[in-house]
């Protein structure tokens, strides 16, 4: 509790966001483009189209953008624009179709102004699949033109700056994120193995080498390999991502997350910083940057970046909520970080960094029969459990930190 007796902001926050006024610019939600083609395979082709336009968007200053994870809750359900409005805090709602049929793409949108209930644009595209990506800058022109945003400083040049030309390796990289948002063992290697030949068809694109950093941060961190070469090959496909291109943020994003599992921690944080300012409706950016700055020991810093994130991604992952209970573990705050790290396990039972802090959070509460319970399904999930390995999966800069953490394991019987 704060000094008033309230709860923190940011708790506040999660518990009624979507009462939040809206932001003082044009906010927009784009949902999930719909996929008209026979083939339900294709499933990851109009995703993809959608993932595109959220990222070109979301690079805008004078916008403000709901993130993909948000908005992808809402895929294949019929919904009202006006509630869809409500729910992510946003005016205006972008919402399409694809169709891919053999070279040939055809593109619907239409931006409606969900206080009005009025198109504020709406066009339809049949276009040659050669033509794909100049397709992709005219909807997200139009739609600037439509809300009359004034584009600052490079912003033009890196709306119209591209990944790669070689659509082989673009249908690859739509696919093999596809497999990585499946978070399993088996659909990681699928993904893997996509990145790897989009490589060998262009060997300059960003997005892919980012990927494969990906698959590796996400085998590191979901205990799939102990191997250290992973990180080793992690940072150089990184720092391969960024010299590529140094205006991607999600370049960025990729080798600070490399560089806080490496432990190099003031690094990370640049790295976060660069993408946020790159993008500022980056939800992961900032949640990454305030992931960082709680493992660097610094997470009342922290705080701020996470509510951001939260704001533009109401719908938030595991980590956010994770982050967030970390935070407050870090601070002292146990009960408040019992709240969001249990949220964290509902969304993603097999996120273990929650598990290990929940399982702190108890000890030091003295909750022994809470923390005995967590102590045995920690270990029930990771057969052979050592302190040691959690102090890999939680790259703490300082040893204050890891001992406040250690402690608690072992008060729950951890060891």
């Amino acid at each position: 509790m704060d000094k008033k007796g309230q709860k923190p902001p940011i708790v506040r926050l999660l518990e009624k966001h979507r009462a939040l006024k809206l932001p003082d610019k044009p906010s927009i939600a784009v949902l999930p483009f719909t996929n008209m083609s026979d083939d339900i395979e294709q499933d990851y082709f109009s995703d993809g189209m959608t993932e595109d336009l959220i990222t070109d968007l979301s690079q805008i200053s004078g916008l403000f953008v709901i993130s993909r994870n948000s908005v992808f809750t809402y895929k294949g359900k019929a919904v009202k624009i006006e509630q869809v409005a409500k729910d992510l805090g946003v005016r205006y709602v972008l919402e399409g179709s694809v169709r891919r049929v053999g070279g040939q793409v055809r593109i619907t949108a239409q931006l409606i102004d969900a206080k009005t209930g009025h198109h504020v644009w709406a066009e339809r595209y049949d276009r040659d699949m050669k033509d794909i990506f100049a397709l992709q800058d005219e909807v997200t022109g139009k739609i600037v033109e439509a809300l009359a945003v004034n584009l600052v400083a490079d912003e033009h040049a890196r709306l119209t700056k591209k990944g790669t030309d070689n659509l082989g390796a673009y249908d690859l990289v739509l696919r093999g994120s596809a497999h990585l948002k499946r978070y399993t063992k088996e659909s990681n290697e699928l993904a893997r193995e996509m990145f790897e030949r989009a490589v060998q068809l262009d060997p300059n694109y960003t997005e892919a080498y980012a990927g494969l950093v990906w698959i590796r941060l996400m085998a590191w961190m979901h205990g799939w390999s102990h191997d250290p070469k992973l990180l080793d090959d992690a940072l150089e496909l990184g720092e391969k991502a960024v010299s590529l291109d140094e205006s991607s943020p999600q370049g960025h994003v990729i080798l600070g997350n490399v560089y806080l599992w490496k432990k190099r921690h003031e690094e990370a944080i640049t790295e976060f910083e660069k993408a946020v300012s790159l993008n500022p409706n980056d939800a992961d950016a900032l949640s990454s940057l305030g992931g960082a700055l709680v493992f660097s020991g610094l997470p009342e810093k922290a705080l701020g970046y996470i509510e951001k994130a939260i704001r533009l991604n109401p719908n938030y992952p595991e980590h956010y909520i994770f982050t967030l209970g970390h935070a407050f573990f870090e601070l002292k705050m146990y009960e408040e970080a019992v709240e969001a790290l249990q949220k964290s396990i509902i969304k993603n039972p097999s996120f273990m960094p929650a598990h290990y802090v929940l399982a702190a959070c108890y000890g030091h509460l003295g909750k022994q029969e809470f923390a005995r319970a967590k102590a045995e399904e920690v270990k029930r999930m990771i057969p052979g459990f050592s302190l040691k390995e959690a102090s890999e999966i939680m790259p703490m800069k300082n040893e204050d930190d890891f001992e406040h953490f250690a402690e608690g394991l072992r008060k729950a019987g951890l060891h």
